[in-house]
């Protein structure tokens, strides 16, 4: 860098100096001093430094320069086509899933029908196995009420049986009865060995 820097400035004494001495001399010599041999000197003298900074300018310094904005350029370029085939790479993904998805929304009313049809099927079943457990349950309850109710039946037939006797034990037993019956007792146990 410091050595195109070296060059620019030398180059931009050399080019007024040389100007200035080509003016001076045309001035002192008179008349045209492009047709002087002199003149011709210096015209091509300027004209190798106007190429020599030409070819300097458009052969060292430009072509870097274009080089990096076609590196640049180039870089945008592969990013936007990165970019561009991602892009088109996601929208092809989309549109599968966008065919697919009438198969999978079919998929699915399918599973949901059997899961469906499978829970109404497993619900009958243990519909059918809790009313089969409420029968034995009613026929057991049944059974013992009507255990309950011969049980209770038997008792009220004894306690009947028992107020009956009772009552007409009480009808029929008169003060004479009585006297018989200890008296009959009393020599039962007479006749008894001790």
């Amino acid at each position: 860098m410091t050595r195109v820097r070296g060059l620019s400035y030398s180059l931009r004494l050399l080019i007024p100096g040389l100007l200035l001495a080509v003016a001076t001399f045309g001035a002192e010599e008179g008349g045209n001093a492009a047709e002087q041999p002199i003149g011709m000197v210096f015209k091509w003298l300027h004209f190798v430094i106007i190429a020599v900074a030409a070819y300097w300018v458009f052969g060292k310094a430009l072509p870097p320069f274009f080089r990096r904005r076609a590196d640049i350029i180039s870089a945008a370029i592969q990013r936007g086509a990165t970019a561009k085939a991602d892009a088109e790479q996601r929208l092809k993904e989309a549109a599968d899933k966008m065919a697919n998805l009438e198969r999978e929304v079919a998929a699915f009313r399918e599973q949901a029908k059997r899961d469906a049809s499978a829970e109404m099927d497993r619900l009958r079943g243990a519909t059918q196995l809790d009313l089969e457990k409420i029968r034995i349950a009613a026929k057991a309850e049944m059974e013992a009420a009507e255990r309950a109710a011969r049980v209770e039946l038997k008792e009220l037939a004894a306690k009947l049986a028992v107020d009956g006797a009772e009552s007409l034990v009480a009808q029929q037993m008169t003060p004479a009865v009585q006297e018989t019956m200890i008296n009959s007792f009393v020599k039962s146990l007479q006749g008894r060995p001790n």
